[in-house]
């Protein structure tokens, strides 16, 4: 009797160790089975039974020119201080055992952050210190736990991967096995008693069954995978009753021709893997094509400020900067690409893209990558590469940042699920009441009714719909960070405002100043001080003093979110914020700014806000939600807000970061779905809390994580028309569901009966597909054009 390692599950041929009451076919199995229990990981094999690799017994040494400085630099994603980032590519990873312990990597190794996989790719992305462990050491590492990464010049590449053309060559191999059979089965099709036919048809037979085999075990074997892993993790997946009816055709075919029974269903079979590698080929073209589209992230309204050799500055869009532009990065913001720093002293938290808040000092010539937040005074860089988009979206879309919600997606799993089901009720009883009348008519209604009903369809819905709908929102400058996000938004029945940037123009406002005369000396250093920090307010305040720009640099620059920031220049330190931050009292409901200078009140800057156009006419539409107003600032405009939006629910001002934070906390306590608006560093964590943040961008960096979508400034009065398509969207995937429904009842009420045979069946599934994809497209667009004109 064979036995098999408890690890791997390979059969044990050459050695037997024993140990711990478990059998091992070698000691690298044995070995990895202890260091799992040491770190208490033994749930690995409860979610996978024999879901181990076997170690590799390579040489240990293969992998020492990983810490060659140049293959290195190529190889790492990030390297800064004491972390790098990794990623590589893991052929082995198979199943949901796998993935829990390549993402537990943390507990195996103290000089490993974080690991995470990204499972249809097959990679593994590593953050480790550098320091105290070696690239080399890395890949060792996962080698010893049985998970060899594959390292070549195109993994190391991080360009474009190399399009798949196996289907390709699977949907020719069965198109020349269903031409070439069709061929030599027309004699049989056509009937007679003629000599030569009835002396060859055996020969004609055997080439038909000939030419089904690579199809049947090849061009249908990415049917079979599916089914497998699904089954393996006791799920019962759409492939599943695809995998039977071919099972059937082919088990059938073999056995007329073996006892001369008949011709069989060769023919037949190959027609129907070539219709349906077909429709998966149109599928998974589409859904390239849809992914093209989505790449909506490379025209973020994100903006950054560029700063030209004379000192002006100029805000320009993220993808315009070019490679020797000098830009300015202010406190608490991202920067958007690798740079070199010019002026200023850096001090560059890179929790953004490492997950460790430690941050990392920076001179000038110091190199500084994207996705780096600086904290601290402004800095001044010069841009070393273009905008890599994709990696800040990357970033963005960073599994540390998502807020896990379930939804439609679960739904149409669950309908999938039980489809399966109701399908193999459905083909035993059909294939039982044949089987008493008619054995030939049983398996072709079998095979039919599998094929026929394969949910195909169903399973489409979802992603071609809000794809279209993403892409729509997109080209409007709404954009969605992913389809989840537009279910939440449909969801929502709350919405909450921030004030200042949000229903308020940045630029627009009219400042008076009121105080002591301030010097051009202070005036010099407090327009220095006030372009460190990105709150609109500062934003204004720079605009509007009226004297050259020039840069000073800034020390000990310290800002404290919803109160205001100090720091030295030229001597002379100066504080700028709220009244109570500079030791005075607000006398008016007023917004303003106050200016100290060595703890000496100079005086304030008074801002009387502009509201954004067309903003009675939005609130007029969005009588369906409850409406919040949170601000920062006094109540000095409460009234004008009241006659401005009619229908709020209530409004809170003075509210400090954590005050917003636990006021959408208190709603959501409340049974409300809650979205909120919000543009900068002070609304970042209750974006966060929201089942739906927004972060609104007019001409700054105010890419965060936080965020689920970024919203031009401009389009705020939009807001009704996005919350609509939103909504629009769910109906739409509803109506693909009846659609999918009824194509099935009507194709299954013919195929139980015998009145359709499986390659017709085969036929008729990738049209169903195709049906649901144009319905999806043209109701989309039709969508868009309803709220959108110009753009859908």
């Amino acid at each position: 009797m064979s036995e098999n390692c408890f690890h791997c599950g390979q059969e044990i041929e050459k050695e037997r160790i024993s140990f711990d009451e478990k059998i091992f076919c070698c000691t690298g199995c044995k070995s990895v089975y202890e260091i799992l229990n040491t770190n208490n990981l033994s749930n690995f094999y409860e979610l996978n039974k024999k879901a181990g690799i076997r170690p590799s017994d390579d040489d240990a040494s293969q992998f020492d020119y990983l810490d060659t400085p140049e293959i290195f630099e190529r190889l790492t994603d990030f390297s800064e201080g004491n972390t790098s980032l990794v990623t590589f590519k893991i052929p082995v990873i198979h199943c949901s055992s796998c993935i829990w312990l390549l993402e537990s990597l943390h507990t195996l190794h103290p000089d490993i952050n974080y690991s995470q996989v990204n499972f249809t790719r097959k990679t593994l992305q590593i953050s480790f210190n550098h320091n105290q462990l070696k690239l080399s050491d890395v890949a060792k590492f996962l080698t010893n736990l049985g998970y060899k990464p594959a390292i070549s010049l195109e993994t190391a590449d991080k360009g474009e991967e190399n399009l798949d053309k196996s289907l390709l060559v699977k949907l020719a191999i069965a198109g020349f096995a269903f031409g070439n059979g069709m061929f030599l089965a027309f004699p049989e099709y056509i009937g007679g008693e003629d000599v030569w036919m009835q002396h060859y048809k055996g020969l004609f037979r055997i080439l038909m069954f000939i030419l089904s085999i690579p199809v049947v075990f090849y061009s249908a074997s990415d049917y079979y995978k599916s089914a497998w892993y699904g089954l393996k993790n006791k799920i019962v997946n759409i492939d599943v009753p695809i995998v039977l009816g071919i099972f059937v055709l082919f088990s059938r075919s073999v056995y007329e021709i073996a006892t001369d029974y008949g011709p069989g269903y060769f023919d037949t079979l190959c027609g129907l893997l070539f219709f349906m590698l077909l429709g998966k080929m149109f599928q998974k073209r589409t859904y390239s094509s849809l992914s093209y589209d989505r790449d909506y992230k490379s025209f973020y309204p994100i903006a950054v400020t560029k700063v030209d050799f004379n000192g002006k500055q100029d805000n320009i869009l993220l993808s315009e900067i070019k490679i020797g532009d000098r830009i300015l990065v202010r406190n608490q913001e991202i920067i958007p690409v690798d740079a070199i720093l010019i002026n200023g002293k850096g001090n560059i938290d890179n929790s953004f893209i490492t997950g460790e808040s430690a941050s990392i000092s920076k001179n000038p010539g110091d190199k500084i990558f994207a996705g780096g937040k600086q904290i601290g005074s402004s800095l001044e860089l010069e841009v070393i590469k273009n905008v890599d988009q994709s990696y800040l979206t990357q970033l963005w879309n960073k599994e540390a940042f998502k807020k896990h919600e379930t939804g439609l997606d679960t739904l149409i799993n669950n309908i999938s699920k039980y489809f399966t089901f109701i399908i193999l009720g459905i083909a035993i009883i059909s294939g039982t009441y044949w089987y008493f009348i008619d054995l030939e008519t049983m398996f072709q209604v079998i095979s039919a009714v599998l094929i026929i009903a394969c949910p195909c369809a169903l399973a489409l819905s979802s992603p071609f719909t809000f794809g279209h709908i993403m892409r729509i929102l997109g080209r409007n400058k709404f954009y969605v960070k992913d389809t989840l996000t537009i279910e939440k938004i449909a969801k929502v029945d709350t919405l909450v405002f921030d004030k200042t940037g949000t229903i308020t123009h940045r630029k627009k406002s009219n400042i008076e100043y009121e105080g002591s005369e301030i010097q051009e000396f202070d005036l010099l250093n407090i327009k220095t001080l006030v372009k460190n920090s990105n709150h609109p307010l500062s934003k204004s305040l720079y605009e509007f003093l009226n004297v050259q720009d020039e840069y000073f640099p800034v020390d000990h620059f310290e800002e404290i979110s919803g109160k205001g920031y100090s720091a030295n220049v030229r001597e002379n330190i100066y504080k700028i914020g709220s009244a109570k931050y500079n030791d005075q009292e607000s006398k008016n409901l007023e917004t303003a700014v106050y200016v100290s200078k060595n703890n000496q009140f100079l005086g304030k800057f008074i801002f009387k806000n502009e509201y954004r156009e067309n903003l009675k006419k939005l609130f007029t539409k969005l009588t369906h939600y409850k409406i919040f107003i949170l601000s920062g600032d006094n109540s000095s405009e409460e009234d004008q807000l009241k006659k401005i939006i009619p229908n709020c629910s209530a409004m809170a001002f003075n509210q400090s970061p954590e005050n917003k934070l636990d006021y959408i906390q208190n709603l959501q306590n409340d049974g409300s779905k809650v979205m909120m608006l919000g543009d900068g560093l002070n609304d970042a964590g209750a974006l966060k809390q929201s089942n739906v943040g927004v972060a609104i961008s007019d001409d700054s960096n105010s890419f965060t994580p936080s965020s689920d979508v970024i919203i031009n400034g401009e389009k705020v009065t939009q807001l009704n028309d996005y919350l609509s398509v939103c909504k629009g969207s769910i109906n739409i995937v509803k109506s693909t569901f009846v659609i999918s429904f009824l194509y099935n009842i009507i194709g299954l009420s013919f195929a139980v009966t015998g009145n359709m045979s499986p390659l017709f069946a085969a036929i008729i599934m990738p049209i169903s597909s195709i049906s649901v994809i144009t319905f999806t497209t043209v109701s989309t667009w039709i969508l868009g054009k309803k709220h959108f004109k110009k753009s859908a």
